[in-house]
């Protein structure tokens, strides 16, 4: 075996320490594995001592930042500061347009951050097409990962302050402790400060075994949908239709929209699972994020069985400010619509996204319609019979399907050349020569789908042996996962699509 010169080791240290754009860190790669198993065993050393515990944590998700986005984990320290002194500044006064200047003042420097790094080439495009080109010169500005979630959180608590549900925190470690915890930091669950903070200074941690098989259960299963259903039939398929639609059958370009849709499944719930797994590891409970979401029988179901985390966040912080379903059934519905349209701008400054917000958020609009005009309809799948809740799965979906083709697509013009191709040329004949010549992504895209679809006690058995199965043999499994894995990628690590938003 050759060791590494004296030399070659300070080269080797400032490599893994220092910040490449083009490799962001992330669950999957083998680095954070190694990273985070040192990680691990020094974490124990802190279980009795929470102050220890809580800089550790921090300094290391801070160079988990760092690695993702450079310099702008400074954004994030900024961030921290800004709303712990503001939640601090409303404990110290009672009077109401104080406070309401206050959680006003947060949620402007807030947003500013986010529309300045995400908004500001969208909003000189938009000017650029009504005042001729050239008007403005677009900006080099670079989008911090994770961006939109930290922002998300951090108003989340200062609202919350402001609303009387939590009291501002006393120590501002606390606070950058809860904000920049890296298993949640870049990509979500969006979690909530009233559900987190209580747990920051649990002394000793607790990580029972039941705790630590459910980890190692949601690891390996995030990994499987991420590096292995994912990625693999994303750079096998997906993107290949999407890049070039006119060279395919409209039957290959239906498909890539249902490959989509599973592989953007795969690939953020694939995320929150090890997310969520590896916050049990360290004693933290994360909420659910997603609950089989392609199981809904209705679009209000899809939104409570999708990205949980979120669309709860503009359930309580945006549609119920704008009034929910307290002022008559017409606002309802504008609140719905608008609440939308500013979810799907949240995930990105384009037209398709806005368009993706306002198919939602009328489909959500037209089911509360139709809940109230149709006797007997039913909000959710489990209250319909075998054969309503089969025929409302399956409008759902290609709803959703539809909606997955406005946000996947790099322009509105590929939206309508897969829709043309779909209409105009299908192409039926070829089918079982699509199916041949691409046997294994097709055999992928049927597991996955089978698997979402199986009942959920399926899962909840799976979970349970992997819980209960002795040390030695999740050991083994977590080895036969990561062969799997390095056996079937056929590139680099492939980046989560939700480090984007």
């Amino acid at each position: 075996m050759i060791l590494p010169s004296a030399d070659a080791l300070p080269e080797k240290l400032l490599a893994l320490l220092a910040y490449d754009a083009s490799s962001p860190l992330i669950f999957s790669s083998g680095l954070f594995l190694f990273l985070f198993a040192g990680f691990m065993l020094l974490y124990g050393a802190f279980r009795r001592a929470p102050m220890a515990r809580i800089v550790y944590v921090i300094l290391f998700s801070l160079y988990f930042y760092y690695k993702s986005s450079g310099i702008y984990f400074l954004l994030l320290v900024f961030a921290a500061a800004s709303d712990f002194a503001i939640a601090r500044a409303m404990a110290r006064t009672t009077r109401r347009g104080a406070r309401r200047g206050l959680v006003a003042l947060s949620v402007l420097v807030n947003l500013s951050m986010l529309g300045y790094f995400k908004y500001t080439n969208f909003l000189i495009d938009i000017a650029n097409q009504l005042f001729g080109q050239g008007f403005l010169q677009f900006q080099n500005i670079f989008l911090p990962v994770g961006i939109s979630f930290f922002v998300f959180q951090s108003m989340s608590y200062t609202i919350d302050v402001y609303r009387g549900q939590l009291k501002p925190l006393s120590n501002w470690l606390d606070y950058l402790f809860y904000l920049s915890f890296f298993p949640q930091l870049v990509a979500g669950p969006i979690v909530r400060a009233r559900d987190f903070i209580p747990q920051i200074r649990q002394n000793p941690v607790v990580v029972t075994r039941a705790m630590f098989g459910t980890g190692v259960f949601l690891i390996l299963t995030g990994l499987f949908k991420k590096a292995i259903v994912s990625d693999y039939i994303s750079l096998n398929f997906v993107d290949r239709i999407f890049d070039e639609p006119l060279l395919y059958s409209g039957f290959e370009c239906l498909m890539g929209i249902y490959g989509y849709a599973l592989q953007i499944y795969c690939d953020f719930s694939g995320y929150s699972d090890m997310a969520i797994g590896i916050a049990l590891f360290m004693g933290f409970r994360f909420p659910k994020n997603f609950d089989a979401p392609y199981k809904s029988a209705t679009i209000t179901e899809f939104w409570r069985r999708w990205h949980i985390s979120l669309s709860t966040w503009l359930r309580d912080y945006l549609y119920i400010s704008l009034g929910g379903n307290r002022k008559g059934r017409l606002r309802t519905y504008l609140n719905l619509l608008l609440t939308m349209l500013l979810g799907g701008l949240w995930h990105g400054a384009a037209v398709r996204f806005i368009l993706w917000g306002g198919l939602h958020g009328a489909a959500l609009a037209l089911h509360k319609l139709w809940l109230a005009a149709v006797p007997g309809a039913k909000p959710t799948g489990a209250q319909m019979n075998r054969w309503s809740r089969a025929a409302g799965i399956f409008l759902t979906f290609n709803l959703v399907c539809f909606g997955w083709l406005l946000f996947r697509a790099e322009s509105m013009q590929t939206v309508e050349l897969m829709l043309h191709q779909i209409v105009h040329n299908f192409n039926a004949p070829m089918i079982p020569q699509v199916l041949t010549g691409y046997a294994g992504v097709f055999a992928l895209v049927a597991a996955g789908y089978l698997l979402h679809m199986l009942p959920g006690r399926a899962d909840a058995a799976a979970q349970r042996i992997v819980t209960c199965a002795p040390l030695v043999l999740q050991v083994l499994m977590a080895a036969a996962m990561i062969w799997f894995v390095m056996q079937i990628k056929s590139s680099d690590i492939q980046p989560f699509i939700y480090f984007q938003f």
